[in-house]
């Protein structure tokens, strides 16, 4: 969430916004072709991966929010940290056989344990157990002092370093924090395995804005400049990937996320739904896109889900080149591609653990086909239903996906692009246009943008996931009509990939 180059400030959109209608009617089902979950499995390793015992104590099930610097630290939502026990990784992103530092904080001090969960469907459980690790004594680890634009970078003892194992599947982990006593407080870790191997989908995290958003330990994000302003926007601010995530803080109280960014709020619905349906996918961090850019060319289709704000210039024209090489682009998200940011080494001589904003993107709409905004709410009504994205749904122009649009959207204007087609456009609770768009590309590739965060809230419900919510607008959960859609771009994207 940032402020709009549509020049409607940022605090006038929140101070704005309000529950968007949800239509007269709802979509007819009329001439649905069935659930996505009949559909024929894709196979492979996904689906092999997924068939393993699954379990749902990946979930947090004892938190507690107690910390003298953060009862006060936000307007909307306090108790941001929980200090009994916290911690964060070396790496956003690693490939099996590299290794990984744990680095963990508790007060009062004690032992406690890592449970390593790879998050799926697995039958429907969310999760599988991968590994356990301790029992560690852990201490109470220092807060570090603010330096340069507000920069806090812890400097951890490491509680363990940890391998991964070779056989380990690309996807989004979760180290699940716990103390070793009974009842004992928890939070998470999470980072991501990658794997250079073909795929049809790579699925990117969004993890520069979930850093983007931490105010850990207190008041302390790229939206902090030290004054009473909530949403502070401008320059001279710098965050750190050496901390651990702060509880979100933006709209939605959800304690047993501690620790695991945005991922378990808007992207953990996705992966259950690609793996539940078999699709061969593989993960990547944002990082990814700007050190290792070469695992663009890995796969047919990229994804960037949910709340994708924050982009280096590196990785937009690393995006484009891979576009124009053949590389399919799903965006299901919304405000994205908004904030180019500058990467900076650690204290330690680490790249990319520090980051700041630079600038505003000028030319989004030239790679996502549309443009970024911020808040507003309402429906996706259907424009051009003759288009594929909308075959076997039965749906008409007009017909609506109630609440599918939030808390941000994207919009005109649009490029200047042979044959770009709006798929959906509705007026919002703010007075501006949702705009959802679908272009072909040169190779045969296609570029499709649902432009809102809340897409993945109609594809699944995983185990432990909180429903979207904010105060201008609410989803109202899976839809049929979401999920068909989407298998519809996926697929067409694999099969006409000339990659």
């Amino acid at each position: 969430m940032s402020e709009n180059k549509s020049s409607i400030p940022r605090r006038k959109l929140l101070k704005d916004a309000a529950l968007a209608g949800v239509g007269s009617a709802m979509i007819p089902l009329a001439g649905f072709t069935g659930t996505v979950s009949q559909r024929k499995k894709k196979g492979g390793l996904i689906e092999a991966e997924n068939s393993k015992p699954g379990n749902p104590d990946w979930q947090i099930q004892y938190v507690r929010f107690d910390d003298p610097i953060t009862l006060a630290s936000y307007p909307l939502i306090r108790c941001l940290r929980s200090s009994v026990i916290e911690g964060y990784v070396s790496r956003t992103s690693l490939l099996p056989g590299e290794s990984i530092d744990f680095k963990v904080s508790m007060n009062p001090p004690g032992k406690f344990i890592i449970d390593i969960y790879r998050l799926g469907y697995y039958g429907g459980t969310g999760g599988r157990h991968m590994a356990r690790l301790g029992s560690f004594t852990g201490n109470t680890q220092a807060i570090p002092m603010m330096t340069l634009e507000r920069l806090r970078e812890c400097n951890w003892d490491t509680a363990t370093t940890f391998t991964i194992p070779d056989d380990w599947p690309s996807g989004v982990y979760l180290g699940k924090l716990s103390r070793d006593e009974k009842f004992g407080k928890q939070s998470y870790v999470i980072f991501v395995v990658k794997e250079h191997r073909k795929s049809d989908i790579l699925c990117q995290v969004s993890d520069l804005t979930w850093q983007s958003y931490n105010k850990w330990p207190g008041n302390d994000s790229l939206y902090d400049d030290g004054t009473p302003e909530v949403w502070y926007t401008g320059p001279n601010v710098r965050v750190s990937f050496d901390r651990p995530y702060a509880k979100y803080c933006q709209y939605i109280d959800a304690p047993r996320s501690a620790g695991s960014g945005e991922y378990l709020l808007w992207e953990h619905p996705l992966t259950y739904w690609l793996e539940q349906q078999g699709y061969d996918v593989t993960y990547c961090s944002n990082l990814d896109l700007h050190f290792d850019p070469e695992i663009l060319s890995l796969s047919k289709v990229f994804i960037s889900v949910g709340h994708d704000e924050y982009w280096t210039r590196k990785m937009y024209e690393e995006a484009v080149k891979a576009r124009d090489n053949g590389l399919s682009f799903a965006f299901l998200c919304g405000n994205s591609v908004w904030c180019e940011i500058n990467l900076f080494d650690s204290f330690i001589g680490v790249p990319g653990r520090v980051f700041s904003r630079d600038k505003w993107f000028p030319d989004e709409e030239k790679l996502m086909g549309n443009s970024s905004y911020g808040v507003g709410y309402g429906d996706w009504v259907v424009r051009n239903s003759r288009n594929w994205i909308y075959e076997g749904t039965g749906m008409k122009d007009g017909d609506i996906i109630p609440a599918i649009i939030g808390w941000e959207f994207h919009g005109p204007p649009l490029p200047d692009i042979t044959g770009l087609e709006i798929v959906a456009e509705s007026q919002l609770s703010n007075s501006k246009f949702h705009m959802a768009v679908v272009y072909p590309c040169s190779k045969g590739n296609w570029v499709f943008n649902a432009g809102t965060i809340w897409w993945t809230e109609g594809l699944s419900q995983p185990p432990g996931h909180i429903p979207a919510g904010s105060p201008g607008g609410l989803t109202f959960g899976v839809n049929p009509h979401v999920q068909k859609i989407t298998s519809n771009i996926l697929d067409k994207m694999i099969r006409d990939s000339p990659i």
